[in-house]
C-alpha cells in the first residue's frame, strides 16, 4: 500500500466509526406516529461502499473486512454503552436488529463478492 492509500484507508474506517455512530443516534426516528428506522437503509447502502473501497486498496482480507469490523464493533460498543451511559440499542427491538442486519450482510455479502474475483483471477 501506497502513502495515499494508507490515508484513503484511514478515511475509510474514520467514515464507518461516524456512519455507525450517526446510524445509532437516528435508529429511533419517527415520521408523525410511524417508526421509521431509515438509518437501517443507510447502513445496508454505505457499508458496502466501504468494504469495496477497501478491497480495491488492498487485496487482503483484513484490510478489505477492517471497515465492516469496525462498523460492527463501533454499533456494539456505543449501542450498549451509549452516550452518557444509556443504552442506544434495545434489546427486543426490531429496530436493533434491522440496523445489524442490514449493516453488516450487505458488506459481508460484499466482501465474499470481491475476495471471490480476486480469487478467480
Amino acid at each position: 500500500m501506497s502513502g495515499l492509500d494508507r490515508i484513503l484507508f484511514g478515511f475509510l474506517l474514520v467514515d464507518a466509526v461516524i456512519l455507525a455512530v450517526v446510524e445509532l443516534l437516528f435508529l429511533p426516528s419517527y415520521i408523525g406516529t410511524v417508526q421509521f428506522p431509515i438509518t437501517a437503509a443507510i447502513a445496508a447502502v454505505t457499508t458496502p461502499l466501504l468494504v469495496s473501497e477497501a478491497a480495491r486498496i488492498s487485496p487482503r482480507r483484513r484490510i478489505a473486512g477492517a471497515p465492516m469490523a469496525l462498523w460492527f464493533l463501533t454499533v456494539m460498543i456505543f449501542g450498549i454503552l451509549g452516550p452518557g451511559g444509556d443504552m442506544v440499542l434495545v434489546g427486543n427491538d426490531w429496530r436493533t436488529l434491522l440496523l445489524i442486519g442490514a449493516g453488516a450482510l450487505p458488506s459481508a455479502m460484499m466482501l465474499g463478492i470481491v475476495l471471490g474475483k480476486r480469487a478467480r483471477s
